[in-house]
């Protein structure tokens, strides 16, 4: 609705309420209603004298006087007698004013609300029929209050959020609608989700706005000096933040540190990385970024950014010690503080899921924190606000450079005397590279404290509703990972009926893993042109895999964010699962792949007998789990973790 107009036929509270929500999206409203002015309630009334909102009265718009039958009407005040509408006269005239003006965009039509008995229809509600009828004619969208029949559209209740350091409106407006079922629930739902949401939304808006500026300035500059040609990064547009492919970790070529990289390369690393930062910085950091600080990151420079310039905190003075609490580190005879560092696992994402060990190092020990990008902003939100927090720069393709970017940064801070935890997603010793950090810290004099965490390959199935043993089921499981060093194929193992196969970091690759897994290669989508529908076409990327092949109804789960509120889960089957994950639109990283039969063990009623039962019946026990579907979706966590 930005810039355009809206012509609303009322002048009750709704009308006024239809008003705000309009001028909210930056759209010019017209009132069109019998009495002008005096027929306006007072918020109408104090918007037109405002200049907000333009007035027009629906009699002086007619051609012809109107009748003089007339009825008492209520004027919102309810000082004021306007007469009853002339259906063929106001209809005329509002066509005429139409195609007067056809800058109008949209109509909305208010006074219709059904608390009248049907045997005597408010004038609005008489008028609406025939109001609609000439707006569909021209081909303008219409909206009537309480009639659904007669909507093209229906309003949202909406939310602006505003920049905290400015005061000023962002571009960020959050919308609830229950689409006529419900409009207060609607309200209520909105105010709870603002609540929820951290008060920098706006402000972190309105950060990601310049730094996306900045880096189309930055290209322009490339193109400009002639050394890149708008041509040579068209068929990277996908990396761009706001274009339609379904993942930010989409697999890219990986980028050798060693080699320098050419305007188009820089080029398309910008527009990773403006993604990448919008998916996973916290909220609070990007409300915080300063110009400075956006220029470095967009260099690719080697070496941290100084992350949100919060300055190296001192060592706080010791709580009250409870006789429960963990002592990370011995005393020390020496009175000048030894710097060290501590390698923590954070857990799959849920702070409850945080170890005691976990839990001390980030709020009581830590002078800095250096996090990689997947950790969730609940855990960082506990580090306290004199701890400095950095976030590993690491988007597809500069894995390697991130890595060293961080684990220099953590022996330059140890080397100062300061405690660093270096955190990590899961468990830092399953496929978190905690072991190349060992060898470099300690080749640097450091000993580095490894701190355990829960890995989100046993807890993420277990939020999903999945064990990955059971009796009768599952009696071994097997973890691997989904992505190999130097662009080689992933290799899987082979398919044993009584074994879940874990697969970590592989959604990006799901193509792939299932063609390793079926032992040829799967129906993917394909978009087509631009606009037009997806068509399924054979995936040409297959791995290698040792052993049997998986049969194609192999039950299959994709586990998106788990543990957090907005998990996600994906059930399929092998056959099925690449379409499915292409119909979800936009994936939730970070991701896992559970595959076997352990994924329908405890669905519904269960069914526990799949060793005793053998092949015979797979077929009807997949249909049985998926409802006839060939896959479904699952929102959320159970409600029990909201109190733990």
């Amino acid at each position: 609705m930005q810039k355009r107009t809206v012509l609303i036929i009322g002048g009750d509270t709704l009308a006024a309420s239809r008003a705000h929500a309009s001028l909210e999206a930056d759209a010019s409203v017209i009132i069109l209603v019998h009495g002008g002015l005096h027929a306006l309630c007072e918020e109408l009334k104090y918007r037109a004298e405002q200049g907000q909102v333009t007035v027009l009265d629906w009699t002086e718009l007619s051609p012809t006087t109107h009748s003089t039958e007339s009825t008492p009407g209520d004027c919102s005040p309810g000082t004021e007698t306007m007469p009853e509408p002339n259906v063929e006269r106001d209809i005329a005239s509002l066509d005429a004013y139409l195609a007067d003006t056809p800058s109008v965009s949209f109509v909305c039509v208010t006074g219709t609300l059904s608390a009248s008995p049907p045997s005597y229809p408010s004038p609005a509600r008489t008028l609406a029929p025939y109001i609609v009828r000439i707006c569909r004619a021209r081909r303008i969208p219409v909206n009537v209050a309480d009639v659904p029949a007669l909507c093209d559209f229906s309003f949202i209740t909406t939310h602006r959020f505003v920049d905290p350091s400015t005061g000023a409106k962002s571009s960020m407006q959050l919308g609830v609608t229950a689409n006529g079922e419900g409009c207060r629930l609607a309200a209520r739902v909105r105010r709870e989700a603002v609540a929820a949401l951290p008060r920098e939304v706006g402000g972190a808006t309105a950060r990601i706005g310049q730094l996306r500026r900045l880096a189309r300035e930055l290209e322009l500059e490339h193109i400009g000096e002639g050394t890149m040609d708008v041509e040579e990064i068209g068929g990277e547009e996908e990396d761009a933040e706001d274009t339609s492919i379904g993942t930010p970790n989409r697999p890219v070529p990986m980028r050798r540190i060693d080699c320098t990289e050419d305007a188009v390369e820089a080029t398309r690393r910008r527009m990773r990385w403006v993604a990448q930062v919008s998916e996973y910085w916290p909220i609070s950091r990007l409300s915080a970024l300063t110009e400075p600080e956006m220029r470095a990151v967009l260099s690719g420079s080697i070496g941290l950014p100084g992350s949100f310039n919060v300055e190296a905190a001192q060592p706080c003075a010791a709580d009250s010690q409870s006789r429960h609490d963990l002592q990370l580190t011995p005393p020390t005879p020496s009175s000048k503080k030894q710097g060290r560092i501590l390698l923590v696992g954070s857990g799959p994402g849920h702070p409850s899921l945080l170890t005691i060990a976990t839990h001390a190092a980030l709020t009581k020990h830590a002078d800095l924190v250096l996090s990689d990008k997947l950790v969730p902003s609940a855990v960082l939100d506990l580090i306290p606000q004199h701890v400095e927090l950095r976030i590993a720069r690491k988007f597809p393709g500069n894995a390697d450079g991130a890595q060293t970017e961080m684990m220099e940064a953590a022996i330059e801070a140890a080397k100062r005397g300061l405690t660093v935890v270096r955190l990590k997603q899961g468990d830092p010793v399953v496929y978190g590279r905690a072991g190349e950090e060992v060898l470099y810290f300690r080749s640097h004099g450091f000993e580095p404290l490894v701190v355990p965490g829960v890995s989100s390959a046993l807890a993420a199935p277990t939020f999903a509703g999945i064990p990955v043993t059971q009796r009768g089921v599952a009696e071994t499981f097997v973890v691997c990972t989904g992505v190999v060093r130097q662009g080689k194929e992933v290799r899987l193992p082979g398919y044993e009926r009584s074994r879940t196969l874990l697969i970590l970091m592989g959604v990006a690759r799901l193509a792939e893993v299932v063609g390793a897994l079926l032992g040829y290669s799967p129906v993917v989508p394909e978009p087509s042109l631009k606009g037009s529908d997806s068509t399924n076409v054979t995936s040409t990327r297959k791995g290698r895999r040792d052993g049997s092949p998986y049969p194609p109804n192999t039950p299959i789960a994709i586990i998106e964010r788990g543990s957090m509120p907005d998990q996600r889960v994906l059930v399929s089957t092998l056959a099925d699962v690449c379409v499915a994950l292409e119909s979800l639109g936009a994936q939730r990283p970070p991701g896992m792949i559970v595959v076997g039969w352990a994924v329908l063990a405890l669905h519904g009623r269960g069914d526990v007998r799949v060793l005793d039962e053998g092949e015979e019946g797979d077929e009807r026990r997949v249909r049985r789990w998926l409802g006839g579907q060939k896959w479904n979706v699952w929102e959320g966590i159970a409600e029990g973790w909201t109190a733990l």
